[in-house]
């Protein structure tokens, strides 16, 4: 208790005892309407300050013992003011098909004195509008400390997107001494991030990054789902393998890139049933090539030269006719 034993019994004296009806600015009285050596336990209870104690001795001003007669009245204590407290309302979209509307509704009804928004992805390590948010909320605590200020958002998830950045925002809001309110979800209400609120924290960052597992999963799920099903995601190619097949062909054959996507057509997509630019084939083309390269291979097969028998031989095909002739035939000895 940091109360000396003469304010502890000027707190006391504050209130009415309810256990032998002695008025506020007196102490407690015994059966006999003496003053009591110390006050009644019922008395003291009614402090929060001092309900851990045992015992409060009367002062000696008090004189224990001698008949009761009223002291000077005490002056009345007011009562804590209920300030109003100041919410900041902060809304985020990953992207900007999302829609704001309903979070910036959700954010009006519930009386923010300042909303701030923005479409940004959670993937974004520095989102300007949250942090203005946040430096403002510090602010109005700062200058107006005895005043709740809470921060307020539509869901958890649009804090943060993994345990270790909810636990970041949630010490700093410590730091500050600011609340934090859910207006939606399992979790809505507001909490205080000093004694059980600390430990509250600490379990929603556990939930949010339980939550964001059971996403990725759901949605890797659906990845192998689809892929079993032919669909690979993403969009379609311009230039197919088959297409880029008979586009090498005709390069080997001399065919010039532009003529040779005016040969091509697109099978799907936006541009389904026109050629191809001439820069998507000379990008498919390079790709290809530079594939081959990695893989040690040909970009295709070698041709094979088919001779007739009154084509002339090559030089290659000559010194193999030579070598071959001057190696001694394997039955050589058996015959002689």
């Amino acid at each position: 208790m940091d109360l000396t034993h003469d304010q502890a019994a000027l707190a006391v004296e504050r209130h009415d005892c309810p256990n032998c009806d002695a008025p506020a600015g007196s102490a407690c009285r015994t059966r006999g309407g003496k003053t009591a050596a110390k006050y009644h336990t019922p008395r003291f209870v009614l402090v929060p300050a001092l309900r851990e104690e045992l015992e409060i001795p009367v002062p000696a001003d008090r004189r224990p013992g001698r008949a009761w007669k009223l002291g000077p009245a005490l002056a009345a204590v007011p009562a804590p003011r209920t300030e109003r407290p100041v919410r900041i309302g902060y809304a985020r979209t990953s992207t900007a098909r999302q829609e704001l509307a309903s979070q910036l509704e959700a954010l009006r009804r519930a009386e923010c004195h300042k909303v701030f928004s923005e479409q940004i992805s959670t993937r974004i390590k520095v989102r300007p509008e949250l942090e203005k948010a946040l430096a403002l909320a510090h602010q109005f605590k700062e200058a107006a400390p005895e005043t709740p200020v809470i921060f307020t958002v539509h869901e958890l998830k649009r804090l943060a997107r993994n345990a270790a950045e909810l636990m970041t925002l949630s010490a700093e809001l410590q730091a500050g001494g600011i609340q934090l309110e859910l207006l939606t979800g399992p979790l809505t209400g507001i909490y205080d991030p000093h004694g059980m609120g600390a430990l509250f924290f600490a379990v929603l960052a556990v939930a949010g990054q339980i939550e964001r597992n059971y996403i990725r999963e759901k949605t890797l799920e659906g990845q192998v789902i689809a892929a079993s099903k032919g669909n690979h995601g993403g969009r379609p190619k311009v230039i197919d393998d088959d297409m880029l097949t008979f586009a090498v062909a005709l390069k080997d054959k001399g065919v010039p890139v532009p003529e040779i996507a005016k040969k091509l057509t697109i099978k799907v997509g936006k541009n389904a049933g026109r050629s191809p630019s001439v820069a998507s084939l000379y990008r498919a083309l390079a790709e290809a090539e530079a594939a081959a390269a990695d893989d040690g291979l040909p970009l295709r097969p070698k041709p094979v030269r088919i001779r007739r028998p009154d084509d002339p031989l090559t030089p290659e095909e000559i010194d193999l006719r030579e070598r071959l002739q001057a190696q001694p035939h394997p039955n050589a000895k058996a015959r002689s």
